[in-house]
Protein backbone atom coordinates (compact mmCIF):
# COMPACT_ATOMS: atom_id res chain seq x y z
CA UNK A 1 0.00 0.00 0.00
CA UNK A 2 1.09 3.56 -0.65
CA UNK A 3 1.37 5.80 2.37
CA UNK A 4 0.81 9.58 2.49
CA UNK A 5 3.63 11.89 3.56
CA UNK A 6 4.18 15.57 4.28
CA UNK A 7 4.46 18.01 1.40
CA UNK A 8 7.82 18.16 -0.39
CA UNK A 9 9.45 21.60 -0.45
CA UNK A 10 11.20 22.92 -3.59
CA UNK A 11 14.64 23.14 -1.93
CA UNK A 12 14.61 19.58 -0.54
CA UNK A 13 16.85 16.92 -2.09
CA UNK A 14 15.98 13.50 -3.51
CA UNK A 15 18.50 10.76 -4.31
CA UNK A 16 17.76 8.52 -7.30
CA UNK A 17 19.32 5.08 -7.90
CA UNK A 18 19.18 3.08 -11.16
CA UNK A 19 20.41 -0.53 -11.46
CA UNK A 20 17.83 -2.34 -13.57
CA UNK A 21 20.14 -3.61 -16.33
CA UNK A 22 23.73 -2.75 -17.29
CA UNK A 23 23.99 0.91 -16.29
CA UNK A 24 24.82 1.80 -12.68
CA UNK A 25 23.60 5.32 -11.92
CA UNK A 26 22.94 7.78 -9.12
CA UNK A 27 21.65 11.35 -9.14
CA UNK A 28 20.53 14.07 -6.76
CA UNK A 29 17.76 16.49 -7.73
CA UNK A 30 16.20 19.38 -5.90
CA UNK A 31 12.45 18.99 -5.68
CA UNK A 32 12.04 21.87 -8.16
CA UNK A 33 13.70 19.62 -10.78
CA UNK A 34 17.19 21.15 -10.67
CA UNK A 35 19.81 18.45 -11.31
CA UNK A 36 22.54 18.95 -8.71
CA UNK A 37 24.61 15.86 -9.52
CA UNK A 38 24.44 12.79 -11.74
CA UNK A 39 26.74 9.87 -12.49
CA UNK A 40 26.40 6.87 -14.80
CA UNK A 41 28.83 3.96 -14.95
CA UNK A 42 28.63 1.84 -18.11
CA UNK A 43 29.22 -1.91 -17.91
CA UNK A 44 29.95 -2.12 -21.63
CA UNK A 45 33.45 -3.55 -21.17
CA UNK A 46 32.23 -6.34 -18.88
CA UNK A 47 29.48 -7.55 -21.24
CA UNK A 48 30.99 -6.99 -24.69
CA UNK A 49 32.94 -10.31 -24.72
CA UNK A 50 29.59 -12.13 -24.35
CA UNK A 51 27.69 -10.14 -26.98
CA UNK A 52 24.98 -9.11 -24.51
CA UNK A 53 24.16 -8.47 -20.88
CA UNK A 54 25.03 -11.28 -18.44
CA UNK A 55 22.70 -10.85 -15.41
CA UNK A 56 25.13 -12.20 -12.79
CA UNK A 57 27.94 -9.96 -14.02
CA UNK A 58 25.59 -6.98 -14.06
CA UNK A 59 24.43 -7.57 -10.48
CA UNK A 60 27.99 -7.95 -9.17
CA UNK A 61 29.06 -4.76 -10.92
CA UNK A 62 26.14 -2.81 -9.39
CA UNK A 63 27.09 -4.15 -5.96
CA UNK A 64 30.73 -3.15 -6.45
CA UNK A 65 30.14 0.36 -7.80
CA UNK A 66 26.79 1.81 -6.67
CA UNK A 67 27.87 2.85 -3.13
CA UNK A 68 30.83 4.80 -4.56
CA UNK A 69 28.56 6.51 -7.09
CA UNK A 70 26.26 7.59 -4.27
CA UNK A 71 29.20 9.10 -2.38
CA UNK A 72 30.30 10.86 -5.59
CA UNK A 73 26.94 12.53 -6.25
CA UNK A 74 26.57 13.52 -2.60
CA UNK A 75 29.95 15.23 -2.80
CA UNK A 76 29.09 16.90 -6.12
CA UNK A 77 25.82 18.19 -4.68
CA UNK A 78 27.59 19.45 -1.57
CA UNK A 79 25.46 17.44 0.81
CA UNK A 80 25.43 14.30 2.97
CA UNK A 81 22.86 11.54 3.53
CA UNK A 82 21.48 13.66 6.36
CA UNK A 83 20.62 16.35 3.80
CA UNK A 84 18.28 14.09 1.81
CA UNK A 85 14.50 14.31 1.99
CA UNK A 86 13.86 10.95 0.28
CA UNK A 87 15.43 8.10 -1.69
CA UNK A 88 14.00 6.72 -4.95
CA UNK A 89 15.32 3.48 -6.43
CA UNK A 90 14.33 1.46 -9.48
CA UNK A 91 12.38 -1.56 -8.24
CA UNK A 92 11.36 -3.02 -11.61
CA UNK A 93 11.05 -4.09 -14.29
CA UNK A 94 14.54 -5.37 -14.95
CA UNK A 95 17.13 -7.95 -13.97
CA UNK A 96 16.28 -9.07 -10.46
CA UNK A 97 19.85 -9.13 -9.16
CA UNK A 98 20.50 -5.52 -10.04
CA UNK A 99 17.08 -4.43 -8.78
CA UNK A 100 17.80 -6.01 -5.40
CA UNK A 101 21.14 -4.18 -5.16
CA UNK A 102 19.65 -0.75 -5.84
CA UNK A 103 16.49 -1.23 -3.80
CA UNK A 104 18.38 -2.59 -0.81
CA UNK A 105 20.84 0.31 -0.80
CA UNK A 106 17.98 2.77 -1.15
CA UNK A 107 16.08 1.21 1.74
CA UNK A 108 19.22 1.20 3.89
CA UNK A 109 19.76 4.94 3.38
CA UNK A 110 16.07 5.62 4.03
CA UNK A 111 16.15 3.64 7.29
CA UNK A 112 19.38 5.26 8.47
CA UNK A 113 18.10 8.77 7.82
CA UNK A 114 14.45 8.22 8.73
CA UNK A 115 13.26 9.45 5.32
CA UNK A 116 10.75 8.09 2.78
CA UNK A 117 11.69 5.35 0.32
CA UNK A 118 10.14 5.21 -3.16
CA UNK A 119 10.14 2.09 -5.31
CA UNK A 120 10.13 3.46 -8.86
CA UNK A 121 8.89 1.66 -11.93
CA UNK A 122 11.66 2.07 -14.53
CA UNK A 123 9.09 2.59 -17.29
CA UNK A 124 7.36 5.35 -15.33
CA UNK A 125 10.78 6.97 -14.98
CA UNK A 126 10.95 7.18 -18.78
CA UNK A 127 7.30 8.24 -18.96
CA UNK A 128 7.68 11.20 -16.60
CA UNK A 129 11.09 12.47 -17.84
CA UNK A 130 9.54 14.89 -20.38
CA UNK A 131 7.93 16.72 -17.44
CA UNK A 132 11.37 17.52 -15.99
CA UNK A 133 11.79 21.32 -16.01
CA UNK A 134 13.76 22.46 -19.04
CA UNK A 135 12.94 19.50 -21.27
CA UNK A 136 9.89 21.19 -22.83
CA UNK A 137 9.22 24.95 -22.82
CA UNK A 138 6.64 25.80 -20.20
CA UNK A 139 6.49 22.21 -18.97
CA UNK A 140 4.53 19.31 -20.42
CA UNK A 141 0.95 18.81 -19.30
CA UNK A 142 -0.91 15.50 -19.07
CA UNK A 143 -2.06 13.64 -21.10
CA UNK A 144 0.61 12.93 -23.72
CA UNK A 145 1.48 9.98 -25.93
CA UNK A 146 4.74 8.20 -25.09
CA UNK A 147 6.56 6.03 -27.61
CA UNK A 148 8.96 4.02 -25.42
CA UNK A 149 11.71 2.47 -27.54
CA UNK A 150 14.54 0.40 -26.07
CA UNK A 151 16.21 -2.99 -26.13
CA UNK A 152 13.58 -4.44 -23.85
CA UNK A 153 10.49 -2.35 -24.55
CA UNK A 154 8.48 -1.06 -27.49
CA UNK A 155 5.20 0.47 -26.36
CA UNK A 156 2.72 3.22 -27.13
CA UNK A 157 1.47 4.57 -23.81
CA UNK A 158 -1.00 7.34 -23.06
CA UNK A 159 0.44 9.05 -19.96
CA UNK A 160 -2.60 10.46 -18.16
CA UNK A 161 -1.05 11.28 -14.78
CA UNK A 162 1.26 10.05 -12.04
CA UNK A 163 0.69 6.32 -11.87
CA UNK A 164 -1.95 6.55 -14.62
CA UNK A 165 -0.65 5.00 -17.84
CA UNK A 166 -2.83 3.41 -20.54
CA UNK A 167 -0.97 1.10 -22.91
CA UNK A 168 -2.34 1.42 -26.43
CA UNK A 169 0.07 -0.91 -28.22
CA UNK A 170 3.14 -3.07 -27.70
CA UNK A 171 5.49 -5.36 -29.58
CA UNK A 172 4.23 -8.79 -30.58
CA UNK A 173 7.77 -10.21 -30.69
CA UNK A 174 11.12 -8.36 -30.63
CA UNK A 175 11.52 -4.94 -29.07
CA UNK A 176 12.88 -2.38 -31.52
CA UNK A 177 16.25 -2.11 -29.76
CA UNK A 178 16.63 -5.86 -29.82
CA UNK A 179 15.91 -5.85 -33.56
CA UNK A 180 18.61 -3.21 -34.05
CA UNK A 181 21.16 -5.22 -32.05
CA UNK A 182 20.37 -8.53 -33.77
CA UNK A 183 20.46 -7.00 -37.24
CA UNK A 184 23.73 -5.25 -36.41
CA UNK A 185 25.20 -8.58 -35.31
CA UNK A 186 24.14 -10.14 -38.62
CA UNK A 187 26.02 -7.31 -40.35
CA UNK A 188 29.14 -8.06 -38.32
CA UNK A 189 28.92 -4.95 -36.14
CA UNK A 190 30.00 -4.78 -32.47
CA UNK A 191 27.58 -4.93 -29.54
CA UNK A 192 25.59 -2.90 -28.65
CA UNK A 193 24.70 -2.68 -32.30
CA UNK A 194 22.21 0.20 -32.55
CA UNK A 195 24.68 3.11 -32.66
CA UNK A 196 27.06 1.19 -34.96
CA UNK A 197 24.22 0.39 -37.36
CA UNK A 198 23.13 4.03 -37.45
CA UNK A 199 26.64 5.16 -38.36
CA UNK A 200 26.90 2.51 -41.09
CA UNK A 201 23.47 3.43 -42.45
CA UNK A 202 24.62 7.02 -42.98
CA UNK A 203 26.84 5.78 -45.84
CA UNK A 204 24.24 3.54 -47.47
CA UNK A 205 21.41 3.64 -50.01
CA UNK A 206 18.17 2.86 -48.21
CA UNK A 207 16.37 2.04 -51.48
CA UNK A 208 18.67 -0.72 -52.69
CA UNK A 209 16.98 -3.58 -50.82
CA UNK A 210 13.25 -4.19 -50.50
CA UNK A 211 12.47 -4.83 -46.84
CA UNK A 212 9.11 -5.43 -45.13
CA UNK A 213 7.34 -2.79 -43.06
CA UNK A 214 5.63 -5.04 -40.47
CA UNK A 215 1.97 -4.17 -39.70
CA UNK A 216 2.19 -0.99 -41.80
CA UNK A 217 -1.31 0.46 -42.18
CA UNK A 218 -2.91 -2.14 -39.91
CA UNK A 219 -5.46 -1.06 -37.32
CA UNK A 220 -4.16 -0.35 -33.84
CA UNK A 221 -0.60 0.43 -32.86
CA UNK A 222 1.07 -2.88 -32.03
CA UNK A 223 4.55 -3.59 -33.40
CA UNK A 224 6.38 -6.55 -34.95
CA UNK A 225 10.02 -6.66 -35.95
CA UNK A 226 10.88 -10.37 -36.21
CA UNK A 227 9.97 -10.52 -39.92
CA UNK A 228 12.17 -7.55 -40.70
CA UNK A 229 15.06 -9.16 -38.83
CA UNK A 230 14.53 -12.39 -40.78
CA UNK A 231 14.59 -10.46 -44.08
CA UNK A 232 17.94 -8.95 -43.08
CA UNK A 233 19.28 -12.41 -42.23
CA UNK A 234 18.19 -13.80 -45.61
CA UNK A 235 19.95 -11.01 -47.52
CA UNK A 236 23.12 -11.33 -45.44
CA UNK A 237 23.18 -15.09 -46.11
CA UNK A 238 23.56 -14.41 -49.84
CA UNK A 239 26.75 -12.45 -49.24
CA UNK A 240 27.42 -8.71 -49.15
CA UNK A 241 30.34 -6.47 -50.03
CA UNK A 242 31.07 -3.46 -47.73
CA UNK A 243 28.77 -1.13 -49.67
CA UNK A 244 26.04 -3.76 -49.59
CA UNK A 245 26.29 -3.91 -45.80
CA UNK A 246 25.90 -0.12 -45.62
CA UNK A 247 22.93 -0.22 -48.00
CA UNK A 248 21.24 -2.94 -45.98
CA UNK A 249 21.81 -1.03 -42.73
CA UNK A 250 20.25 2.06 -44.32
CA UNK A 251 17.30 0.02 -45.60
CA UNK A 252 16.75 -1.55 -42.18
CA UNK A 253 16.80 1.82 -40.43
CA UNK A 254 14.39 3.29 -43.00
CA UNK A 255 12.00 0.35 -42.56
CA UNK A 256 12.03 0.71 -38.78
CA UNK A 257 11.52 4.48 -39.00
CA UNK A 258 8.57 4.09 -41.38
CA UNK A 259 7.00 1.42 -39.16
CA UNK A 260 7.38 3.47 -35.99
CA UNK A 261 5.95 6.56 -37.71
CA UNK A 262 2.92 4.59 -38.92
CA UNK A 263 2.30 3.06 -35.49
CA UNK A 264 2.69 6.43 -33.77
CA UNK A 265 0.18 8.02 -36.16
CA UNK A 266 -2.33 5.28 -35.36
CA UNK A 267 -1.71 5.73 -31.63
CA UNK A 268 -2.30 9.50 -31.83
CA UNK A 269 -5.66 8.79 -33.48
CA UNK A 270 -6.49 6.69 -30.41
CA UNK A 271 -5.43 9.46 -28.03
CA UNK A 272 -7.55 12.58 -28.65
CA UNK A 273 -6.51 15.39 -26.36
CA UNK A 274 -2.84 14.40 -26.24
CA UNK A 275 -0.64 17.45 -25.71
CA UNK A 276 2.47 16.01 -27.39
CA UNK A 277 4.15 13.00 -28.94
CA UNK A 278 7.03 11.95 -26.70
CA UNK A 279 9.81 9.53 -27.65
CA UNK A 280 12.12 8.06 -25.02
CA UNK A 281 14.30 5.00 -24.38
CA UNK A 282 17.70 4.20 -25.84
CA UNK A 283 16.49 3.91 -29.44
CA UNK A 284 15.17 7.48 -29.22
CA UNK A 285 18.77 8.57 -29.77
CA UNK A 286 18.51 7.47 -33.43
CA UNK A 287 18.25 10.63 -35.54
CA UNK A 288 16.47 8.92 -38.44
CA UNK A 289 13.72 7.76 -36.11
CA UNK A 290 13.45 11.18 -34.49
CA UNK A 291 13.05 12.80 -37.91
CA UNK A 292 10.30 10.36 -38.92
CA UNK A 293 8.40 10.92 -35.66
CA UNK A 294 8.79 14.69 -35.91
CA UNK A 295 6.89 14.49 -39.20
CA UNK A 296 4.07 12.52 -37.56
CA UNK A 297 3.81 15.01 -34.72
CA UNK A 298 3.81 17.98 -37.10
CA UNK A 299 1.00 16.49 -39.18
CA UNK A 300 -1.02 16.07 -35.98
CA UNK A 301 -0.29 19.68 -34.97
CA UNK A 302 1.65 18.56 -31.90
CA UNK A 303 5.23 19.00 -30.70
CA UNK A 304 7.65 16.07 -30.68
CA UNK A 305 9.26 16.00 -27.26
CA UNK A 306 12.51 14.05 -27.02
CA UNK A 307 14.50 14.37 -23.79
CA UNK A 308 18.26 14.92 -24.11
CA UNK A 309 19.93 11.71 -25.24
CA UNK A 310 21.58 11.12 -21.85
CA UNK A 311 18.08 11.12 -20.31
CA UNK A 312 16.65 8.76 -22.95
CA UNK A 313 18.96 5.91 -21.95
CA UNK A 314 18.94 4.39 -18.45
CA UNK A 315 19.81 7.03 -15.87
CA UNK A 316 19.11 7.99 -12.26
CA UNK A 317 17.87 11.51 -13.01
CA UNK A 318 14.60 10.05 -14.30
CA UNK A 319 14.30 7.87 -11.19
CA UNK A 320 14.80 10.80 -8.82
CA UNK A 321 12.33 12.89 -10.84
CA UNK A 322 9.71 10.13 -10.80
CA UNK A 323 10.23 9.98 -7.04
CA UNK A 324 9.65 13.73 -6.80
CA UNK A 325 6.48 13.47 -8.89
CA UNK A 326 5.16 10.70 -6.66
CA UNK A 327 6.15 12.48 -3.45
CA UNK A 328 4.38 15.60 -4.63
CA UNK A 329 1.32 13.42 -5.17
CA UNK A 330 1.63 12.29 -1.55
CA UNK A 331 2.75 8.75 -2.33
CA UNK A 332 5.55 6.59 -0.92
CA UNK A 333 6.25 2.89 -0.30
CA UNK A 334 6.67 0.71 2.78
CA UNK A 335 10.14 -0.72 3.32
CA UNK A 336 8.95 -4.27 2.62
CA UNK A 337 8.15 -3.41 -1.01
CA UNK A 338 9.79 -6.18 -3.08
CA UNK A 339 11.58 -5.56 -6.41
CA UNK A 340 9.71 -6.94 -9.43
CA UNK A 341 11.46 -8.19 -12.58
CA UNK A 342 8.11 -7.80 -14.37
CA UNK A 343 6.06 -4.76 -13.45
CA UNK A 344 3.55 -3.49 -16.06
CA UNK A 345 2.72 0.21 -15.93
CA UNK A 346 -0.93 -0.69 -15.59
CA UNK A 347 -0.27 -2.18 -12.13
CA UNK A 348 1.00 1.07 -10.61
CA UNK A 349 -0.94 2.72 -7.82
CA UNK A 350 -2.09 6.08 -9.14
CA UNK A 351 -2.31 9.45 -7.50
CA UNK A 352 -5.84 10.38 -6.60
Amino acid sequence: MMEPMRSLQDDELVLGLESSCDETAAAILRADGTILAEAVLSQLAEHTPYGGVVPEIAARSHLAHLPALVRRVLDQAGTTPAGLAAVAATAGPGLIGGLIVGATLGKGIAIAQGIPYLAINHLEGHALTPRLPGVHPGGLAFPYLLLLLSGGHCQCVLVEGVGRHRRLGTTLDDAVGEAFDKSAKLLGLPWPGGPHLERLAATGDAKRFTLPRPLLGRAGCDFSFSGLKTAVANIVAKGLDPQGRADLAAGFQAAVSATLADRAAHALAMAPGATALVVSGGVAANQGIRTALAGVAARAGLPLVAPPIRLCTDNAVMIAWAGIERLRAGLTEPLDHAPRPRWPLGELVAAG
